[in-house]
């Protein structure tokens, strides 16, 4: 049998000559980006789900915030929770595979001889919630209109589509501008379809209740806006029997409730009020957990190791901001964070320090540069500074006292070559303008972090504010760029690509509501991006990832905070579970109401 390396062979069979073979398209049930699919073409379920998980029961989780759209899509509106159940993608991302995609809306996928291209042939049965068939005018539509007035995002993200064609009723082709970026697939696969004749007569870049129709496993049944919305599953949903949906998808009803402050979510599932709760706070799970119910065995803990690269959360620094754009006040800021005394006093010790854009994977850049890394470095060099080539990069650290005194000199001494002197205990500049910013938050929960970074800052001659607004409001200046210095999580897949334009280049940041929050812009980057994207093996896609890590840390826009290697999850004892977690998700959507344990459940909570 021929082997099928979808990617590492540029979607091609291999080991054949085109005089000795014709040049037929490759027709095939799933695509990867790492090699073989690990499933059959024929795969009865996935195998980290109960295939026989029994359907039913209600289970009602935590929204923080509020919403006022049912339009994820767009930058204007707060969207509510659970949006995604609603539709089907063309593909489904296998969670115990990395970068793994089988065939879900669409029955087949076709790469042609050449790679210009991918085509999907949707599934005869694909039906919306109103009974009309899904078609490929559907896909269509969805992908024009994204482009044209979804978020930014999109535009980045499938920059290098052409065209997209509706062949058939049920086929439809897309074409790419060359046959390099060897993600494209994939990534038009993870495309969730809308509903062309719903949007008829609708502006779809306005924000909108109106309820939508969709094609997944779930439609909204009622909604109070900004408190709650439930989910039922459609009870004659076309996909029950996929391969990629059995055993998951089991609850009949998911009501989200919605809470303005976390503290109070954490109460009310203390209450029964929620059944089931990620944690992540690290002195809630390690002190927070001391209440009647668990005491009595009836809320269970558990934590789930994961293989999930971990990406980066830190404090950003916004370089369109003036105050910001000299690289040595941005290395004086870093000195300042003391992660050691944090995660000694505030985090049980419970954090790893985040060290890479690609935490948590063989994509993180170690040491110095060598070997290919090198090689695809040294083009780079007079644009780069010398110490990408000559220094390791490491962050600064304390021995966690508290007493940051070394931290502060070197600080001091780096804002002092930048131009700016201590007057009366106050940083300022030669026009004698105090250094003065403002964090911006979009919950209580990360100012016991940025409060003592403040007095930190307080100690150097820096002013700075902490503000914490709620999330409409934080996503509405976050879009317009209008903060100096936030929190943010830059995730990453196993698998790096299209998405890292959004995160990182030049054109991005000059655009709202992307997702280049730093607002970083170096052509360097630019370039090793694209080359990222292009990269034509594993291999490559490592040494060139290495590469942007390596520049991205040595701009020093993000002060890194830390990462956890597993799920904290607590829950009410109502839930069966598969016997195993798949590697890369949580999976809670293969849980199920075990009938036994929620009647018992029940009983018990009669006595709290």
């Amino acid at each position: 049998m021929q082997r099928r390396d979808l990617f590492a062979a540029g979607f091609g069979l291999v080991s054949f000559s085109a005089a000795a073979q014709p040049q037929v398209p490759l027709r095939t049930h799933a695509l990867s980006l790492l090699g073989e699919p690990a499933l059959p073409a024929d795969f009865p379920h996935f195998p980290w789900v109960n295939p026989d998980a029994p359907k039913g029961g209600e289970v009602a989780l935590t929204a923080l915030g509020s919403f006022d759209s049912f339009n994820p899509y767009i930058l204007r509106g707060t969207p509510a929770n659970g949006l995604p159940n609603l539709y089907d993608s063309l593909l489904m991302s296998s969670s115990d595979e990395a970068s793994t995609e089988y065939a879900h809306l669409a029955a087949m996928i076709e790469i042609p001889a050449d790679r210009m291209g991918v085509t999907f042939e949707l599934h005869e049965a694909a039906r919306w919630h109103d009974g009309r068939p899904v078609t490929a005018e559907d896909v269509v539509w969805t992908f024009n209109i994204l482009r044209t007035q979804g978020r930014p995002f999109y535009r980045a993200y499938w920059a290098d589509v052409s065209e997209v064609v509706a062949e058939s009723p049920r086929r439809v082709a897309f074409r790419f501008k060359s046959n390099e970026n060897r993600e494209l697939a994939l990534i038009l696969g993870q495309m969730s379809v809308l509903p062309k004749h719903f949007w008829e007569g609708r502006d779809f870049a306005q924000p909108s209740l109106d309820v939508p129709v969709g094609s997944g496993p779930y439609r909204i049944e009622r909604f109070e806006p900004g408190r709650s919305v439930v989910y039922r599953r459609v009870g004659d949903y076309w996909g029950t029997n996929l391969p990629t949906r059995r055993g998951t998808q089991n609850f009949d009803v998911m009501r989200y409730e919605y809470f303005r402050d976390a503290t109070v979510a954490f109460e009310a599932f203390k209450a029964g009020q929620i059944d089931f709760r990620t944690e992540n706070v690290a002195r809630n799970w390690a002190t927070g957990y001391d209440f009647p119910a668990m005491r009595r065995g009836l809320v269970k803990r558990d934590e789930i190791r994961h293989q999930i690269p971990t990406g980066m959360q830190a404090f950003v620094m916004n370089l369109r901001r003036p105050l910001f754009r000299d690289a040595k006040v941005r290395e004086a800021l870093m000195n300042v964070f003391d992660f050691e005394w944090l995660n000694a006093n505030i985090f049980n010790g419970l954090y790893a320090r985040t060290t890479s854009f690609f935490s948590n994977s063989e994509l993180a850049s170690t040491g110095l540069p060598q070997g290919r890394e090198l090689e695809i470095l040294e083009p780079f060099r007079a644009q780069l500074p010398e110490a990408v080539f000559a220094q390791e990069y490491r962050l600064p650290t304390t021995d966690g006292s508290g007493n940051n005194r070394d931290g502060l000199r070197r600080a001091l001494d780096l804002m002092r070559q930048a131009g700016w002197t201590i007057r009366d205990r106050r940083l300022v500049n030669a026009q004698g303008q105090r250094f003065e910013f403002e964090i911006l938050l979009n919950g209580a929960t990360f100012e016991r972090v940025a409060l003592p970074y403040v007095q930190w800052l307080q100690r150097l001659g820096v002013e700075a504010r902490v503000r914490t607004v709620d999330p409409a409001q934080y996503q509405v200046r976050t879009d317009g760029f209008d903060y100096d210095m936030t929190v943010d999580v830059i995730g990453q897949s196993l698998s790096p690509g299209n998405e890292e334009r959004d995160f990182f280049t030049c054109e991005k940041a000059a655009e709202n509501g992307s997702q280049n929050v730093a607002g970083f812009c170096h052509p360097v980057v630019d370039a090793l991006v694209e080359l990222v994207i292009n990269a034509p093996d594993r291999e490559e896609l490592i040494q060139r990832t290495h590469a942007l890590d390596r520049v991205l840390l040595h701009g020093q826009f993000v002060i890194p905070q830390w990462h956890l290697r597993a799920f904290w999850i607590a829950f009410w004892d109502c839930f069966g579970r598969p016997e195993r977690n798949p590697k890369y998700a949580l999976g809670f959507d293969s849980w199920w109401i075990d009938a036994a344990r929620d009647r018992t459940l029940a009983e018990a909570k009669r006595s709290l």
